[in-house]
């Protein structure tokens, strides 16, 4: 139904011959400053209205390919358990849990940027509770208000309504009421232009024994690969059978591997590459754990879902592309494009990360001659 209204409306839009300036809009540069002013406000409201429409009727956010899972378990999960995790899920619920232990006030607080549906926050406030911990609340922010709903459905059919609050803002212009013992923000960074002014609130509401969270895309702005990492994927890309180029998201066999700009109608990954830069100047780093650059357009939903764990040449081929990936990663060629990290506002008692992996390490230095 959302298909055919998007249709409808882009149908009336060519017959107004108002498209071509609707696309002109949409896809000028970020950085570039349009006159009037008004049509800066015009492109962010119509990026927000997509975004919105985008996500309504998105209920499973995190939904991915069965080839994403068999890399997962194989090679990310043993990565964690070298610092004591189980999952990505489990860093961010002894890092909450340890927070609020840490915390002498009463209730604790916890708030989730970009919260979606509230599966993960319900998830996690059910796991606290498993653990004894009785004396919280974590406030749900996100400015999709049939998502926010349900998730307080979902908080109450998993008895947790009362650790689960439901916030309606903007990332944006988001600001903060208080201190906080914690701020979550799983995968919700690359969707926001104005990470400095997040940043600086988040700084700001931090308690000082706080953690702040996040386990995002810190790749290229609209997830595209940088020239070094897209000479290696297409490499592989020219390996893979025709009816694995099958590209699903953009409804096409792609011989050449497209790098493609997911930011330009709405927000997916409009400023990835600015995150971590960022956090480090605001930050310390507590936790470091960086992976995956030349293997994401594989075990995506683009051509991820071309793939069967349980046929052995795919297997080896999702193998191959991940060896070559940590060692071009280890090596500094390539830069890691996800990020799990813990960080403080003050100096942590200890720092994890792996190998070489320190959150300077694993910032890419961006210039005019490595934009191309």
């Amino acid at each position: 139904m959302l298909v055919k209204l998007l249709s409808t409306i882009r149908i009336g839009l060519k017959a107004a011959g108002l498209l071509p300036l609707i696309k002109r809009v949409l896809y000028a540069p970020d950085n570039q400053q349009l006159k009037p002013r008004s049509t800066i406000g015009f492109r962010y409201r119509l990026k927000a209205l997509i975004e919105q429409a985008n996500f309504t009727s998105v209920k499973e956010v995190h939904d991915l390919p069965a080839i994403h899972a068999y890399w997962t378990n194989r090679y990310i999960v043993p990565k964690l358990r070298q610092f004591g995790y189980s999952s990505i899920e489990d860093f961010f619920l002894r890092n909450l849990q340890r927070a609020f232990l840490e915390s002498g006030d009463s209730p604790k607080r916890c708030v989730s940027l970009g919260a979606g549906n509230c599966d993960f926050e319900v998830r996690l406030a059910r796991l606290l509770v498993s653990l004894g911990m009785r004396d919280f609340v974590i406030e749900c922010v996100d400015f999709n208000q049939t998502m926010l709903e349900r998730g307080a459905e979902r908080a109450a059919a998993q008895g947790v309504t009362e650790y689960i609050v439901a916030v309606r803002a903007d990332l944006n212009d988001w600001t903060p009421v208080g201190k906080y013992d914690a701020v979550i923000a799983n995968m919700s960074l690359h969707h926001v232009i104005n990470l400095e002014g997040l940043f600086d609130s988040i700084k700001t509401t931090l308690k000082k024994s706080g953690l702040f969270l996040t386990f995002d895309m810190v790749g290229r702005n609209g997830h595209m690969r940088w020239p070094e990492a897209l000479d290696i994927v297409n490499q592989f890309w020219q390996e893979m059978p025709r009816e694995f180029q099958y590209n699903r998201m953009l409804a096409q066999h792609q011989v050449v591997y497209e790098n493609f700009d997911c930011s330009k109608s709405g927000f997916e990954g409009i400023r990835a590459q600015d995150i971590l830069p960022l956090l480090l100047q605001r930050f310390q780093f507590a936790s470091c754990i960086g992976f995956a650059n030349i293997i994401e357009p594989f075990v995506d939903r683009a051509v991820g879902y071309n793939f069967d764990p349980k046929r052995e040449w795919d297997r080896n081929f999702i193998d191959r592309v991940h060896l070559r990936d940590e060692a071009e990663m280890a090596a500094g060629r390539v830069k890691p494009t996800h990020l799990l990290a813990a960080m403080s506002v003050g100096r942590p008692e200890r720092m994890e990360y792996e190998g070489r992996m320190t959150p300077e390490f694993c910032a890419r230095s961006v210039d005019a001659s490595t934009s191309v």
